[in-house]
This record gives structure tokens, C-alpha cells and sequence, in this order.
């Protein structure tokens, strides 16, 4: 079996119930310039362990569990 995608980011917002949205970035090289460019997505997040905002969370790639809820916040790295 394959492992789930995982990715780490902050969470941005709490205020739904049962839910957080995380802001995850990434850094990339540019093809025609090799500059790195800074570039930030918004996932919204299942919180079965309880996250709150601008805490630093690892989340994973689950079933889909509403519209918009594919992930799915598995640990707090950091408070």
C-alpha cells in the first residue's frame, strides 16, 4: 500500500468546528530564471487532535470527508 502525502504548515484559521485551515508553503526554483519563488496554499483540515491557531502542524491526505475537506491534521509539532 502507498503511503498518505503528508505536509507540514500553520494553522490560519480555527473558527469552524472540527476543522482548521493550514497554510503550507513551499519554495521552488523558477524553470527560465533559477530564482527561488515563495509560493503558499490553504488546505482545510479534519482536527481530531485538537489544533489551534499559528500552531505548527503536520497534516495528511485522507478520503474525502466533506466539499472541501480532503486532509486531515495528524500531529502538533510545535504550540
Amino acid at each position: 500500500m502507498a503511503s498518505k502525502k503528508t505536509m507540514k504548515g500553520i494553522v490560519v484559521s480555527d473558527k469552524m468546528v472540527g476543522s482548521v485551515t493550514v497554510k503550507v508553503t513551499r519554495l521552488f526554483s523558477h524553470p527560465l530564471y533559477k530564482k527561488r519563488i515563495r509560493r503558499d496554499k490553504k488546505y482545510i483540515c479534519d482536527n481530531p487532535v485538537g489544533a489551534k491557531l499559528n500552531d505548527k502542524v503536520l497534516i495528511e491526505g485522507s478520503r474525502p470527508l466533506s466539499r472541501r475537506k480532503r486532509w486531515q491534521v495528524i500531529k502538533i509539532i510545535k504550540k
